[in-house]
């Protein structure tokens, strides 16, 4: 430390006018707080939950900030005298020592009111010495780069840190009074009430399946699941469009703000590309094929509807990210971008298996690796405020038996999953096993399959085998394979009367 920062205590200096453009640093408010922390120890509690050593910008600073840090810790008593063996008591400062500096700071310290303004003045200045070291590194990887690392790459790399940044540069955290927690449950209630729909969470427009689950709760992790063909997908894009959609009706007709009931919705689809989603949310809305629409195989009035529906769909605030194989922690920074920039209300990443980690424990070990996703995921729902819908397989032990319905044991690399979401549902349609089992035409047991097949024909279970804060049991729904699209079941009390 210089001779000018020791006598910088107590005293400011009147020359405003620098040469050069000095690195953002605050010693006086450094020396500040560790003076008030050496008169009165519990000055640390204000500030230890975000401040740690390296937030300071002088390294003898640093040392003391330590030192009294692991004392207080411990439940010892933190003053000159009893840290004096663990400092360089006898190193030179200017024309006095190290020790005589700390009780230089001790006797000027007259309170500690403002020892978590001192703390939170020395981590912004250290954010912002963390931006200026970030952006010398850009231009000089820029300048330097090897031959393997891409832009791209290198976007990716600076993206990453620069959220990082963002995420660690936050004071919250720490408990809150039962009184404020109560205030939060009491306001959700109220806003819940205010809604159309009486629901807490956003509705996914589904009414049967916003009853089970009061709609889709902020910071949950949802895990929707399904053995291939039952339609997991289809019924994650239907949400997704209609979360969406309901936003844009909302704007439409000017409703305030508490009464939305659509979002902003990100989608990362990490196994179709965003063309082929367009595609089934283009066919569900137009009621045309889509595979028709894909094979060219629509008539004029096809067509025209698809027009139709086009214009529409535009303003859906839907946003897709369709990179294969993404890694928890490009995912986790690339829906904080998109929050910073457009809003974001839901997540929906199809699906998890088709992610990857990003630790060396991870990349060795599979079931590690989706225990780092799921665990991600749940903490980044956390972060946001907002539902994730994260899809999932199931293993082909359910072909085995003879009831076809899953279990949450089913859940491929199960434990991690089943631990850490909120809700998981499973999406089973009787129609195709069943379908896949058509005896021969003619026969007595193709009359049997027949009365079967138009039992369940059309029909979808979303089984909500676990819902930490409802119910869990079953919710019927109607599946148009054609369209890819689910829908209320219509009530047979609703039906139209039939004459047999």
């Amino acid at each position: 430390m210089s001779e000018a920062k020791v006598l910088n205590i107590g005293q400011t200096n009147g020359d405003e006018t620098l040469p050069f453009r000095q690195i953002p640093h605050n010693i006086e408010a450094e020396q500040a707080l560790l003076g008030a922390i050496l008169i009165n120890n519990d000055a640390l509690d204000r500030v230890s939950d975000f401040l740690k050593p390296e937030h300071f910008f002088e390294p003898l600073h640093q040392t003391i900030f330590a030192v009294l840090s692991e004392f207080i810790k411990n439940g010892k008593h933190a003053d000159p005298v009893t840290i004096k063996p663990f400092i360089p008591a006898n190193e030179k400062i200017g024309d006095m020592t190290v020790f005589s500096y700390v009780v230089r700071m001790a006797t000027e310290a007259v309170t500690i009111i403002n020892a978590e303004d001192y703390g939170r003045a020395i981590y912004d200045l250290y954010t912002r010495r963390s931006l200026i070291d970030l952006g010398n590194e850009i231009v000089n990887t820029a300048y330097d780069a090897p031959i393997d690392l891409t832009p791209s790459k290198q976007i990716e790399n600076v993206e990453q840190k620069l959220f990082t940044l963002a995420e660690t540069g936050k004071y919250g955290g720490g408990f809150e009074s039962f009184d404020d927690a109560v205030k939060k449950a009491i306001d959700m209630a109220g806003a819940a009430k205010k809604r159309t729909s009486r629901l807490s969470g956003i509705p996914t427009q589904l009414k049967k399946l916003d009853e089970q689950m009061g709609g889709l709760q902020r910071s949950d992790l949802i895990i929707l699941a399904g053995r291939p063909g039952m339609g997991k997908t289809s019924l994650a894009t239907n949400i997704a469009f209609n979360i969406a959609n309901a936003f844009i009706k909302a704007k439409e007709n000017k409703l305030p703000e508490e009464e939305n009931e659509g979002g902003i919705v990100g989608f990362f689809s990490l196994e179709m590309s965003s063309e082929q989603l367009a595609t089934r949310i283009i066919s569900e809305q137009a009621e045309v094929s889509s595979s028709k629409i894909r094979r060219g195989d629509i008539t004029e009035d096809q067509f025209a509807k698809l027009l139709h529906s086009m214009t529409r769909l535009q303003k859906a605030p839907l946003y897709i990210d369709q990179t294969g194989g993404i890694s928890i922690a490009q995912l986790s920074a690339r829906a904080r971008r998109l929050k910073r920039q457009h809003g974001l209300d839901v997540l929906v990443i199809d699906y998890v298996q088709l992610m990857t980690g990003v630790s060396k424990r991870a990349s060795e070990n599979r079931v590690q690796e989706i225990t780092e996703i799921t665990t991600g995921l749940k903490a980044l729902a956390k972060e946001l405020n907002i539902p994730i819908i994260a899809l999932s397989q199931l293993s082909r032990q359910v072909e085995a038996r003879d009831d076809k319905h899953p279990q949450l044991s089913d859940l491929r690399e199960s434990g991690s999953i089943e631990q850490d979401a909120d809700v998981v549902l499973f999406v089973y349609r009787d129609e195709y096993y069943i379908r896949n089992k058509e005896p021969k035409l003619g026969s007595e047991e193709h009359l049997k399959w027949q009365a079967e097949m138009d039992e369940v024909f059309g029909k979808a279970e979303v089984i909500v085998a676990k819902q930490r804060h409802g119910p869990t049991g079953t919710v019927r729904l109607a599946f148009q394979s054609e369209y890819t699209r689910f829908s209320d079941l219509a009530e047979s009390d609703k039906l139209p009367e039939q004459f047999g």
